[in-house]
């Protein structure tokens, strides 16, 4: 085979790729579940099973559960669980992105089945086995995030690398990322609430990470990745997160931070009393605080 044809035939398979999911997806929206699982094997026909077609199979999980499907839902999660552990005696979950996002997904939509079943407590006790599993990859954050979901609200908050929880003050925790759009759109309604509740004693704690990249640049240096940090945190975050900028990877996979940005709210004794990953409306947040604190 020329190189002309190479270049072909692997264009034509990544084309492929990004219309399975995406055709998958639509069919799912409307229901149309039997459709998309022939999408699916008429992909796998001709490409085999790839990392793609089990991601494809993942949605058609979240999707059923989004549309409160939950016998559905299991059937698909557990399926694309199978296949993952069957492409995983080949090759390492991160070895491409595919993979990873499949297997994560399969995992929370079988949690959140249990848990819609009212069998939380086997929700909690699946995910913790397969953190255990997956410690040293890159779902372990998104595995602690659906355990905090499931069970952190009431307990004592983990602590934080770097900043202080202090007793008797409740504090807003604000998750965010240096390239998130989604975080400094949060940031007017967060020193709204901020300026609101100062004399409530209110505190804001903003912890952020390195991911080793900025932009389209990848592996960048530690050192330039914290000073582009600390030059956003200026330039949109001043108001709410003073110098210098809380970095700790620690943090993250503590509170289980998969999703930015995420936000807790913990109370004068340090419970827990919200962790929602995803951004907030005002309105919101802002019941939330007024059950810890009171109106302002």
């Amino acid at each position: 085979m020329n190189r002309i044809a190479l270049v072909v035939m692997v264009a034509t398979a990544l084309q492929a790729r990004a219309e399975l999911v995406a055709d998958v997806r639509a069919h799912g929206a409307q229901g149309e579940f039997d459709k998309a699982v022939s999408v699916i094997l008429a992909y796998e026909k001709t490409q085999g099973q790839t990392p793609e077609s089990i991601l494809a199979l993942s949605w058609l999980g979240r999707t059923a559960l989004a549309q409160k499907r939950y016998d559905q839902a299991a059937g698909f999660a557990t399926e694309t669980y199978k296949k993952a552990q069957i492409e995983l005696k080949k090759r390492s979950l991160d070895r491409e992105p595919s993979l990873p996002l499949a297997l994560g997904a399969s995992l929370e939509v079988q949690a959140q089945v249990l848990a819609a079943k009212s069998q939380r407590t086997e929700a909690v006790l699946l995910l913790e086995t397969e953190l255990k599993k997956y410690t040293n990859t890159s779902i372990h954050a998104r595995i602690r995030k659906n355990i905090n979901l499931l069970s952190l609200e009431g307990k004592r908050a983990p602590k934080l690398e770097g900043a202080t929880l202090l007793t008797g003050k409740p504090a807003v925790i604000f998750f965010w990322a240096h390239w998130c759009p989604d975080c400094r759109a949060e940031v007017p309604d967060l020193v709204r609430l901020k300026k609101e509740f100062s004399g409530k004693g209110l505190a804001f704690i903003g912890p952020t990470q390195k991911y080793g990249y900025i932009g389209s640049e990848d592996n960048v240096k530690p050192v330039v990745e914290l000073a582009h940090i600390e030059m956003i945190r200026r330039d949109f975050y001043s108001e709410l997160i003073p110098s210098p900028a809380l970095v700790s990877e620690h943090n993250f996979l503590t509170y289980g931070v998969s999703t930015t940005p995420t936000i807790a709210l913990v109370d004068q004794r340090g419970t827990v009393r919200l962790y929602h990953p995803g951004a907030m409306k005002y309105e919101e947040l802002r019941a939330a605080i007024e059950s810890v604190v009171g109106k302002p």
